[in-house]
């Protein structure tokens, strides 16, 4: 005798379909909200970067980075020797600078040595640092950094919190959140992944698949 062979019924793939759906909408989900997460954690990251500047400011009278008082105040601190003048009131070096020397990149071991942010507070030129790990990092593994030198020409503030290896979507979150939306005007401005200044994107050449640099002004 010949066995007859069933398949599914209608009902049974019409139900097999909807977990299925159910599945993919819960990795959506999931994914949109990581990147919401990493999102707010980035905006985060310029809010709080301006707050150890201006905490800086207050408690010491100079600005982190630039204040050639600092080895006398902190125990440990290294004063600048390159990137500009040191205690000429303005954080100089730029944003992206891998020179340990520069005001720009001891900035931070001022501002952890003051208790404002979490962080390594050792001489970032010391031989058993690695730069690229002690300097800070966003939520997207790109550099969080912070200088006196305008990355716009002509885009006039008392100092600017740049992020760099910020995708498209990021980006223009990051954009809507602090600002107009426009990468272009604003205090918000995006630039081209990793450069130190340069000319701000326009909307029509920001893609959601490009990597880009934004920075704030403050």
């Amino acid at each position: 005798m010949k066995k007859q062979q069933q398949g599914f019924t209608l009902v049974e793939i019409a139900v097999v379909l909807v977990i299925i759906g159910l599945l993919l909408g819960g990795v959506l989900k999931g994914q949109e909200l990581i990147n919401s997460a990493k999102v707010k954690s980035m905006v985060s990251d310029f809010r709080s970067s301006s707050t150890y500047v201006f905490g800086y400011q207050d408690r010491f009278r100079a600005m982190p980075g630039d204040d050639p008082g600092a080895p006398g105040r902190l125990a440990g601190a290294i004063r600048a020797s390159t990137g500009g003048t040191a205690g000429n009131g303005r954080i100089e070096g730029a944003w992206n600078s891998t020179t340990p020397t520069d005001e720009s990149v001891l900035l931070w071991q001022h501002v952890r040595l003051a208790n404002l942010a979490n962080g390594d507070s050792r001489n970032p030129g010391a031989s058993d640092v690695v730069l690229a790990d002690w300097l800070p990092r966003n939520a997207a593994g790109g550099r969080i950094g912070i200088t006196g030198v305008s990355p716009v020409a002509g885009w006039a503030g008392s100092f600017f919190v740049c992020q760099d290896n910020l995708n498209g979507s990021f980006a223009r979150q990051i954009d809507i959140a602090m600002d107009d939306g426009l990468p272009a005007s604003g205090s918000v401005r995006l630039l081209a992944n990793s450069v130190s200044s340069g000319t701000p994107i326009t909307p029509g050449e920001l893609n959601d698949a490009g990597l880009y640099t934004v920075c704030a002004i403050f």
